[in-house]
């Protein structure tokens, strides 16, 4: 690797590290997603977003909006390696009175844009803010995680036509696809295939990757940000539940994982084990 690529993979390890720490607090939680999205967080905030983390509110800020907001712990873990949050707070994660609920609250939270607790709202909300933003002729990206769950909502494919209509080139979607939702596998409560041919004809600037290698991740924001066409860009992200720790990937059921006690102290080691060279 680059030293460019190698600088993304450390910071992807520590985020895992991160959520894995707050994880043990609770004992419980949404560990498998922190896992596969860490790849995508660690592009976006140390390879592509424009912020500031002494100032989470510039307003020449690129916006990230987290749609699924029970994905918190992994974006809590990117703002503890992003210097925005300080890392004594991370053993207060979903406690009483502490600013790092389990869902995701914009209230409580410096670098939290928006509170994602009801689904399938981040891109309708991040259409808004990107017409907003070009109102004010502000050259600022808006970023918004969501997941392959989501598709099942009605406002995501109103977000999709409303984003292409008013041809917004300062939105960047990403669609975390590990194919596991609370009822099941995603793509048998809903199906969603063919997605790419679908996002196309919707008229959005569309690829599709493997959302746990930090090379394809760092190629596709840079296409995205840099496309010359008036339209949205959407990143399709292919990962993996519980990335980077084998025993919590093997799990049939991840979607929300219970970890025993004992197996904390094995998942950190077998994430250093994977850590990059």
């Amino acid at each position: 690797m680059n030293n460019d690529i190698a600088q993304l993979a450390e910071h992807a390890h520590r985020i895992r590290r991160n959520a894995l720490l707050m994880g043990e607090v609770q004992g419980q939680g949404y560990i498998g997603q922190a896992l596969d999205i860490a790849d995508v967080l660690a592009v976006a905030y140390f390879g592509a977003m424009n912020h500031r983390p002494d100032d989470p509110a510039w307003e020449e800020r690129d916006r990230f909006l987290l749609s699924n907001g029970h994905y918190a712990i992994a974006l809590y873990a990117a703002l503890f390696e992003a210097g925005v949050l300080p890392e004594d707070e991370l053993e207060t994660y979903g406690s009483d009175d502490s600013r790092l609920p389990m869902s995701g609250m914009a209230s409580y939270t410096p670098g939290m844009e928006m509170s994602g607790g009801s689904l399938g709202q981040g891109l309708t909300i991040a259409v808004g803010r990107c017409l907003g933003l070009k109102r004010k002729g502000s050259t600022s990206f808006v970023y918004t995680l969501f997941s392959d769950g989501e598709l099942d909502e009605g406002a995501i494919w109103e977000g999709l036509m409303s984003a292409a209509h008013w041809r917004l080139d300062n939105l960047i979607a990403i669609v975390d696809v590990n194919n596991q939702q609370a009822d099941g596998p995603s793509t048998q409560v809903m199906a969603f295939e063919p997605l790419v041919e679908k996002l196309e004809a919707f008229g959005w600037y569309t690829q599709r990757i493997d959302g746990n290698d930090i090379r394809a991740v760092k190629a596709a924001f840079d296409n995205a940000r840099n496309l010359k066409e008036a339209k949205p860009r959407i990143i399709v992200c292919d990962t993996k539940m519980g990335c980077g720790v084998p025993f919590l990937e093997e799990r049939e059921k991840n979607h929300f994982i219970r970890v025993d006690p004992h197996e904390w102290k094995l998942a950190l080691e077998a994430l250093e084990q994977g850590r990059p060279a």
